[in-house]
């Protein structure tokens, strides 16, 4: 094959390397654009996984490499004075132009054609007389941007300003990041030895700070220079160095993540940063660059046309590109955000960043570095108040206090609709479903949406909280989980508004009753669906009416002897309906602006507050994101709505999203609704519950650890297994957690096997 590589990258170089290695015959020219030791940036990060990889496909250039590698094991974070330092890590690093010399020196051993100082104005050109073209012309490929309508590029401009340097201070005992707060913002670098002589030092900042700085008015100089007084303690009298000798100005840039729709187009295909990019904070764009080229010269080498080469390469690499650039947008939107974390503990500061990507997990930093670990979760139990710091347990058994109440673990039994009532009543089928739960373990356990009259209900199986049956059904369920467990119970209170006058959850859900419907009222006339009927707006009368019963219900709850009470103003129902845009359409002074939207709703919670004892805590659910965009509530906008409920006395923000009109969009994942959380948690300073997806307790414990939420609520992992706490402590080996004293032997059985699999796993390592 007659093969022309565009770019001198390492996916260039690379590819060349690995089409000569598997058919020497093949002819490949590599046209570079610059000199031979011409290079921008400093170092470069792989993972043993990548040296692997390299030495499996060719070892001769891999020793090479390897034999110019620095190593380090270590992550050191520095933070409000403090150097913390955890290990396990396994990185190592190479100067960038030392890697492009050595893949030169490999690619001309094996015959490939450099041509440096060579531009290539068309690919399509160079196309005619080759048969495949690999463009790795980088982040502003010439490439991809003659054949644009045809890859459809999506590149996304981040947030922060970075410059890269370099500089000779060594930073060869650890990966470094280092946080400064400066008169005009926060400055953090990222810094590590790639040779013994030399070391990356990228500055980074907000575009806020970096225009409070004068940055972009600054010369490279001056901006250097600037750098270097900012972090003089760290240099130990060494300069900052840029070799970025071809930009003017002060050489800031913004980091664009770039995906492609297509990585082909005929005998042309993309590479390396022409075809995405992998934020440096995860240090992965090398590694996708070296491994892409690997993967598409075993395709080109061993499917029948360059057609199905090409399909295959994109497929299956795409998935791996998606998996890194999950983890790089995780990492990247962290360092956007990282003033919101930068008030946390240094030990929970520390904890955030290792976490950020969700490549690294609670159990898995415990294999990286135990003994960090284990001084980590010994803060944040004595943090909670726990009883006994000696015994080291996992964040998912700290306890937590609201008020008078004082939960024993941080795991909920979240809110799940039942469908199960008679009349409003509950059953004994709810005497049992809370009772299982409560059993189980979990610190608190939330009944479903408790309606507070017969046509707030949903459907005509929800419960209620507005008849004398009602509260003595309530009043012998809590007592038996009072009298039985030691979880603490919460009653969601609620009314269904638009949403009311439906079918069972297993029948249609969301769809009107097939006869019988009643009436219903909302914020304003706006119906849940087309096939919905069209809600009454509320008059201030029929506003006094329901703040009343929603008075009523509570006294009831308090003579019932809940522990804690919720307003349930999220998910499109009737609190809601006034809080988002989306279902809020009035011109008085109830709609328009978030302060009139939140009126009436503050209005219930105050008035709720005043006849819930004091020493009981009281909660608000609210849907952070309508998913519409700015059409509705925004994750910002959910802060100032969760400040607000904190004003007026909310304990805890039950923090959820969604479910607020059938446009929305949801973009659904594992823990995908946590950033809401985390985002009130720490810009509003208050506590908060995280929901969604969530279903390992090493979500829990990373969610937890992290300063995300102080408490965490699982619902469909509790409906599939009641005793979920009880099995998540025995598969984690806590033998601290009680257990209803009749399933003792049952608990024996269950830690003496546990423990016995334990042995074994430790015994085949």
């Amino acid at each position: 094959m007659k093969i022309a590589c565009l770019g001198g990258g390492p996916a260039g170089l690379y590819f060349a390397i690995s089409m000569k290695l598997r058919n020497p015959d093949h002819q490949v020219v590599v046209m570079e654009r610059n000199k031979a030791d011409d290079t921008f940036g400093w170092g470069v990060v792989l993972s043993d996984e990548t040296l692997t990889n390299l030495a499996a496909n060719d070892p001769r250039s891999a020793e090479m490499i390897r034999a110019h590698f620095a190593y380090w094991d270590d992550i050191a974070v520095i933070h409000d004075g403090h150097r913390t330092v955890s290990t396990g890590h396994g990185f190592c690093g190479i100067g960038r132009k030392r890697l492009l010399l050595l893949l030169q020196e490999r690619a001309r051993e094996l015959g490939v054609d450099l041509q440096f100082e060579t531009v290539v104005e068309s690919a399509a050109d160079l196309a005619k007389d080759h048969d495949l073209v690999l463009a790795s012309d980088g982040l502003n490929s010439r490439t991809r941007m003659e054949f644009e309508d045809h890859f459809k590029p999506d590149i996304d401009i981040r947030k922060c300003q970075f410059t890269w340097l370099g500089t000779h201070q060594k930073f060869d005992d650890a990966f470094t990041f280092i946080f400064e707060k400066t008169q005009h913002g926060w400055v953090w670098a990222h810094a590590y030895q790639f040779d013994p002589d030399t070391a990356t030092f990228i500055v980074e900042c907000s575009q806020e700070t970096y225009d409070n700085w004068g940055f972009a008015q600054m010369s490279k100089e001056e901006s250097i220079a600037t750098c270097e007084g900012i972090f003089a303690t760290y240099l130990g009298g060494h300069a900052l160095m840029s070799n970025a000798n071809h930009v003017r100005g002060s050489a800031w840039i913004k980091f664009p993540r770039v995906l492609c729709e297509k990585w082909h187009h005929e005998n042309i295909v993309l590479m390396g940063d022409a075809a995405a990019t992998a934020h440096f904070s995860i240090g992965s764009g090398s590694k996708l660059a070296l491994e892409s080229s690997i993967a598409l010269a075993d395709y080109v080498t061993q499917e029948d046309s360059m057609e199905a080469a090409f399909r295959k390469y994109e497929d299956e690499r795409r998935v791996e590109v998606l998996k890194l650039q999950s983890a790089a947008r995780n990492s990247l939107e962290w360092f956007e955000e990282v003033e919101r974390y930068l008030d946390l503990d240094p030990v929970q500061f520390n904890y955030s960043l290792l976490t950020r990507s969700q490549r690294i997990s609670h159990e898995n930093l415990r294999e990286r570095d135990a003994e960090w670990l284990g001084s980590a979760e010994k803060w944040f139990q004595a943090q909670a108040g726990a009883s006994d710091t000696n015994i080291v347990r996992h964040p998912i058994f700290a306890p937590f206090q609201m008020r008078d109440m004082r939960l024993k673990n941080r795991v909920v039994v979240s809110p799940m609709a039942q469908y199960k009532a008679v009349d409003g009543t509950p059953t004994d089928w709810h005497l049992i479903h809370y009772g299982e739960r409560a059993k189980g373990g979990a610190g608190l356990v939330y009944t479903e949406m408790t309606c507070v009259s017969a046509d707030g209900r949903i459907t005509p199986g929800c419960p209620g909280l507005y008849s004398d049956a009602q509260e003595a059904a309530w009043k012998r369920l809590v007592d038996f989980v009072h009298g039985e467990t030691e979880a603490k119970i919460c009653l969601q209170l609620g009314h269904a508004g638009a949403k009311g006058s439906t079918q069972l959850g297993w029948e249609e859900m969301d769809a009107p009753l097939k006869d019988g419907n009643w009436p219903l009222i909302a914020a304003s006339d706006v119906p849940w669906s087309p096939r919905n009927a069209v809600p009454r707006p509320m008059t201030r009368k029929d506003m006094d009416d329901i703040k009343a019963l929603f008075v009523a219900a509570t006294e009831r709850a308090a003579r019932a002897g809940f522990d804690m009470i919720e307003l349930h103003a999220a998910h499109g129902y009737l609190i809601s309906s006034f809080i988002t845009p989306m279902q809020n359409r009035r011109t008085d002074e109830y709609g328009g602006s978030l302060e009139n939207r939140l009126r009436y709703p503050l209005e219930v919670f105050d008035a709720i507050r005043a006849a819930w004892p004091a020493e009981r805590p009281m909660s608000v659910r609210i849907s952070a994101n309508d998913w519409v965009g700015d059409l509705g509530v925004t994750p910002q906008e959910a802060v100032a709505i969760a400040k607000a409920f904190r004003d007026h006395g909310v304990d805890i923000c039950d923090v959820s999203a969604g479910q607020t009109s059938i446009e929305a969009q949801p973009v659904y994942g594992r823990m995908f609704q946590t950033p809401f959380s985390d985002r009130i948690r720490n810009e509003a300073d208050m506590a908060t519950m995280a929901v969604g997806n969530i279903f390992e307790p090493d979500h829990v414990n990373s969610i937890l650890m992290a300063g995300r939420a102080d408490l965490v609520c699982l619902a469909r992992p509790h409906l599939a297994d009641p005793y979920w706490l009880l099995r998540a402590a025995t598969d984690l080996g806590d033998r601290t957690e009680k257990w209803p004293d009749p399933y003792i032997a049952g608990r024996d059985q269950a830690w003496r096997l546990a423990d016995k699999e334990a042995q074994m796993s430790e015994e085949q390592v």
